[in-house]
């Protein structure tokens, strides 16, 4: 009886070996899956910069996309936290970039800052950036159309009769717009606000 009890220790000592051994490695390979997963996973995020997703100008001749050139009147790109935000703020070349112009569909009407009769205006926005400008002023219709009717409505009658008068009525309209689009989406882009159609009354 003294051979089997000293020939099972052993082996029960064997049997704790090879599972605390294993258990050892299922730790390790955890742990290295873990430290892999961190690893790729920064990877991928540095691969995918948030600049990505920024707006890019759309070349002429090709047709491709291309991040903001260096223009002389352009100014250093934003910095928002730590990351570098192109800066929409310039004027674009008009004969290097393709332009693209999107329709507003319904018109705007509003009363006029002395009270003396309204203005109706249809609007076509122009940018020299890709499809997402596009995307951006129809996911943010509602604040521009409020933008828009709150620039109107503050408009003299008396200046809008003159083409000086309907002109800084396009600047102002382009910065609110835009202004609105760097709120909601980080990026501008609309290069000019066109009349489709003005009616004073």
């Amino acid at each position: 009886m003294t051979k089997d009890k000293t020939e099972t220790e052993p082996k029960k000592k064997g049997k704790f070996k090879k599972l605390l051994l294993v258990g050892v490695a299922a730790v390790a390979l955890i742990g290295a899956g873990a430290g892999a997963g961190v690893y790729f996973g920064a990877l991928s995020a540095e691969a995918a910069k948030p600049e990505d997703h920024y707006p890019k100008l759309v070349l002429r001749s090709q047709g491709e996309a291309e991040p903001a050139a260096e223009e002389d009147d352009k100014e250093a790109p934003l910095k928002v936290g730590s990351v570098s935000v192109p800066n929409d703020r310039f004027k674009v070349d008009p004969r290097k970039y393709e332009i693209t112009y999107y329709p507003i569909a319904d018109s705007f009407t509003t009363n006029l800052a002395d009270g003396s009769g309204f203005l109706q205006i249809g609007i076509s926005l122009s940018t020299f950036y890709d499809g997402k400008v596009i995307n951006n002023i129809k996911r943010q219709a509602v604040p521009i159309r409020s933008v828009v009717l709150m620039v109107l409505a503050e408009q003299d009658p008396a200046l809008l009769s003159t083409s000086q008068g309907k002109q800084r009525l396009q600047r102002q309209l382009t910065a609110a717009i835009n202004d609105v689009l760097r709120e909601k989406e980080g990026f501008g882009g609309i290069d000019n606000v066109y009349f489709t159609s003005l009616v004073i009354q």
